[in-house]
């Protein structure tokens, strides 16, 4: 029989014929002076890290534009006929009927007579590209030279529900993972005690829980809830004197240690074991990092916010930065309306108070990024779930339906080529005309300037291989600097 063989180093599971390496020695070890390519060395190791830590940093699959995102979703169908999508002929032929020869419209009650209504607000090149913007949006607009503006995004789903759950999760019926989750999966956390995914909302969007949630992924990549006020991580301070925690948590660790080690160092109770430790530093770091009385004046002036408050969507977007400057990899910020959402059924007038309250915290975010020289290291995406019909059952109807055939998002720096538009829909912004972008290319393109191949972050689950875009999507590369 052979002989035991020794590996120096940590205590471990018995390897083959008895030796007492790690997996991660033995992968060393059965490498060195081969042939293999460094790479696929790169991805054994990064995958057995994955088991030992799952919030472990790990390398992108190749060179990242960007380190980190902020996901700004504006809950409940911007219009982009009023917003990011100038038509002329739509303001022209406003009241003429228009038929919708298409089995999507055949026998669904409200298309049988359909009217075009026109854009209630007026558009204007902005910023030095020239790229039109209309007044909802003027401070937005003045950053149109940093932002890549899709006017060609489409879905397949019409209710709030799934067009919600399919932007997040790529599947428009089935729970699955959130692209923060995936992220954070692929990627993991340079800063272990705060949280890889944030989602920072102030009351809860369509789909719920699950615009956040890690699904099969393992718990540790779900996003943690932040609500904007007071107190917005709940239940973080700490219930007995910072001294006497220690000392419980250091007799505890020994206790885990022993644990761990009669059961043969397993590795979910090790990565379990690892979130008792992270939820400790977070006792710390997570009051420092939503403490914005420490910004200046001009700061907090920049994102419109008054010193003191903690509501606003000018508090999501400065909470953003800080988190994504402390290393959070993924930050998703939810804006639902102080007083309902942006779905404008009823009247359009209701998206000039919702523009009102974001406009300014955005593009104070896109500037404050820019002046830190943080903008070329993160990715800001500003989306919605579905667009608004240029048409309406009646010539006078003051609001617009849901429309997932066009509408617009925009990205805005790392990697991102700014001052461009792409895309283009039909005269009346009814269907993409030009360089459709189905919302899988769209999160191809988020993982790919992270530095993620979208095809090769997969997950085995229920005997097949789950990835975040399904089994479609192409990076934009039209969007790329």
């Amino acid at each position: 029989m052979p002989h035991p063989r020794t590996c120096s180093g940590h205590e471990a599971e018995r390897g083959p014929g008895g030796c007492s390496c790690t997996r991660r020695e033995l992968l060393r070890s059965a490498v060195a002076g081969s042939m293999i390519l460094p790479g696929l060395l790169s991805e054994l190791l990064a995958e057995d890290s994955r088991s030992s830590d799952p919030l472990a940093p790990r390398l992108p699959h190749f060179p990242a534009r960007a380190r980190s995102a902020i996901f700004l979703f504006l809950s409940g169908g911007v219009s982009h006929l009023d917003t990011f999508d100038p038509k002329p002929r739509l303001e022209a032929d406003h009241g003429k009927q228009v038929a919708l020869d298409h089995p999507e419209t055949r026998n669904r009650p409200g298309y049988e007579k359909l009217f075009l209504k026109r854009p209630q607000w007026s558009f204007a090149r902005r910023a030095r590209c020239g790229t039109e913007v209309s007044e909802l949006f003027p401070e937005v607009g003045a950053c149109m030279d940093d932002i890549a503006l899709i006017r060609s995004l489409h879905a397949d789903h019409s209710n709030h529900y799934n067009a919600t759950l399919g932007m997040h999760t790529g599947s428009f019926n089935v729970a699955r993972p959130s692209i923060g989750s995936w992220v954070s999966y692929g990627l993991g956390s340079p800063n272990r005690n705060l949280p890889s995914f944030v989602v920072i909302a102030p009351s809860m969007p369509y789909a719920g829980t699950q615009v956040w949630a890690s699904d099969f992924l393992p718990g540790s990549h779900q996003g943690t809830l932040v609500l904007p006020g007071a107190e917005p991580m709940r239940n973080i301070a700490p219930r007995v004197p910072r001294p006497r925690q220690e000392k419980e948590l250091a007799a505890l660790a020994g206790l885990n240690r022993a644990h761990l080690a009669a059961r043969g160092h397993d590795v979910l109770l090790e990565a379990r074991l690892r979130s008792f430790e992270t939820a400790f530093g977070m006792q710390a770091a997570a009051p420092e990092a939503f403490d914005l009385s420490r910004e200046p004046d001009e700061t907090l002036a920049l994102y419109g916010l008054e010193r003191g408050s903690t509501k606003g969507f000018g508090w999501q977007c400065l909470a953003a930065r800080r988190l994504v400057e402390r290393g959070v990899r993924f930050v998703e910020l939810i804006d639902t309306g102080s007083s309902g959402n942006w779905d404008s059924h009823g009247d359009m007038m209701d998206h000039q108070r919702l523009a009102r309250n974001v406009d300014r915290p955005i593009a104070g975010l896109l500037r404050d990024l820019k002046r830190r020289g943080m903008l070329d290291e993160t990715l800001v995406v500003w989306t919605t779930e579905l667009g608004r019909t240029p048409f309406n059952n009646a010539a006078d109807a003051k609001g617009r339906e849901h429309h997932p055939w066009a509408f617009s998002s925009w990205l805005a720096g790392g990697g991102v080529r700014g001052g461009i538009v792409h895309g283009a829909t039909d005269e009346h912004g009814i269907r993409v005309e030009r360089d459709p972008v189905h919302l899988h290319d769209l999160h191809a393109t988020v993982l790919h300037l992270l530095g993620l191949d979208h095809t090769r972050l997969t997950y085995r689950h229920a005997g097949r291989d789950f990835r975040l875009t399904d089994v479609s999507g192409e990076v934009v590369r039209g969007l790329l600097a």
